[in-house]
């Protein structure tokens, strides 16, 4: 009886990991799961509910947008790409169990634009473990940062396109040292990952910059009631503002500054450099009469020299009305969505055709060098994993209720270069 039970749990351990090995080749199909003659199949799972619903539902059109004109176009190989979504309302647990139900139940070639620090962070491992290709995560926490990405293991099917957050946070140090020479500066940051991200290289920059001290204050995500750290900031005298954080906390915070008369300029991750968190405290910042500058990084550009919008731009606009999102057609979350499935069908037409499986994908990614609508190119070679790291500057335009740019898209090193 043992000797039978021993054979029988031997059988099931050959199946499982059978079963594991067939996610990266269908039987005898040449290609990896999620590939048919006709179709691919990608996924995501995405907040399109809840807080981030502001975030999430622009985000996963323009993925769409840019699959529609992919496939009116002929698709890609002879394939038409076909999107599955699931909602997971930003929550960690739920995000997990869908990216489970992509790999295992959906069967998707790939998972594009994975979608909100907490799915990420969630998830990272399973990734890993299974090697399914993750190309464009919505979040730019630091666990991403890889410049050794060699085997899956240590995460070479994962391609981060986005800004991570721990670089960031040393460009807003040095975008603040430049415009305003602040070097009492305070920080009001979310004791999650992004703000704790954005904390860490926030004090890497400080220590490179002389004369820069940092005034820290942290709060919980979402927190409604920010005043006390508004105070520690006016009680320590700051020359300057880093709001940590995404999204989200901008509103809250200059809300508050404006209620308590800080009157110096704020700066942000480029999360927040859309209509919808700008409207979140324009009534209040104008009501009161109030003129400091509030910044946020970017990482895309929209518009020329002159003014005028860049032809990427016009195009990614003339992409969201065909596809009937023409209320869409300026907002930076759909814009993410638009680069997220530009970069992943960019690695799909480096393939060969007749055999599309994950290791020829990741084999083609690291071997184009990617070019990002609006913005700057990437490479993956070598391991490199470390999302784009050239940034440009944004100002509230509070008459108009827009961001202008105010610096064009420049590296660290560039910014360094003219404060030294």
């Amino acid at each position: 009886m043992k000797r039978t039970m021993k054979v029988v749990v031997f059988i099931a351990l050959v199946a499982m990991l059978a079963g594991l090995a067939a996610c990266n080749s269908d039987g005898d199909s040449p290609h990896s799961q999620g590939v048919t003659d006709d179709t691919i199949y990608v996924g995501n799972t995405a907040a399109v509910s809840g807080a981030a619903a502001g975030v999430g539902i622009p985000f996963i059109e323009g993925m769409q947008a840019y699959f529609y004109r992919v496939n009116n176009a002929g698709g890609v190989h002879g394939r038409n790409i076909e999107f599955v979504h699931h909602d997971d309302g930003f929550e960690a647990v739920t995000g997990m169990a869908y990216t489970e139900a992509l790999i295992h139940d959906d069967e998707v070639f790939a998972i594009v634009g994975h979608f909100g620090t907490p799915t990420v962070g969630a998830t990272l491992d399973m990734l890993k473990d299974v090697g399914i290709p993750t190309v464009y995560f919505a979040t730019g926490i630091g666990v991403l940062y890889n410049t050794e990405a060699h085997t899956v293991a240590q995460g070479q099917n994962l391609f981060p396109v986005q800004p991570l957050f721990a670089m960031e946070g040393r460009v807003l140090v040095a975008r603040l040292v430049e415009e305003h020479d602040a070097r009492r500066i305070g920080v009001i940051f979310t004791n999650d990952e992004a703000g704790l991200d954005m904390m860490s290289g926030i004090n890497t920059q400080a220590n490179i910059i002389p004369g820069v001290t940092i005034y820290s204050e942290q709060i919980a995500p979402l927190q409604a009631d920010v005043s006390s750290a508004v105070l520690r900031m006016i009680a320590e005298d700051v020359d300057a503002v880093i709001v940590a954080a995404i999204q989200f906390t901008l509103p809250i915070v200059v809300n508050s500054m404006v209620a308590q008369g800080l009157d110096v300029p704020v700066i942000t991750s480029y999360v927040s450099a859309d209509a919808t968190t700008l409207a979140g405290f324009m009534a209040d910042y104008v009501g009161a009469g109030a003129s400091f500058p509030i910044y946020t990084t970017g990482w895309l550009s929209l518009f020329t020299a002159d003014g005028g919008f860049e032809d990427e731009f016009v195009d990614f606009m003339n992409g969201m009305v065909e596809f009937g999102q023409e209320d869409l057609a300026g907002n930076a979350f759909a814009i993410a969505g638009w680069v997220a499935s530009s970069v992943f069908v960019q690695g799909l037409r480096a393939m060969d055709g007749d055999s599309i499986t994950w290791d020829a994908y990741i084999e083609a990614l690291e071997n184009i060098i990617v070019d990002l609508p609006m913005g700057g190119v990437m490479n993956f070679a070598g391991g490199q994993r470390t999302g784009t790291g050239a940034m440009l500057l944004n100002v509230a335009n509070m008459e108009e209720g827009v961001w202008e740019v105010v610096r064009p898209i420049e590296t660290l090193d560039d910014i360094m270069g003219r404060i030294n």
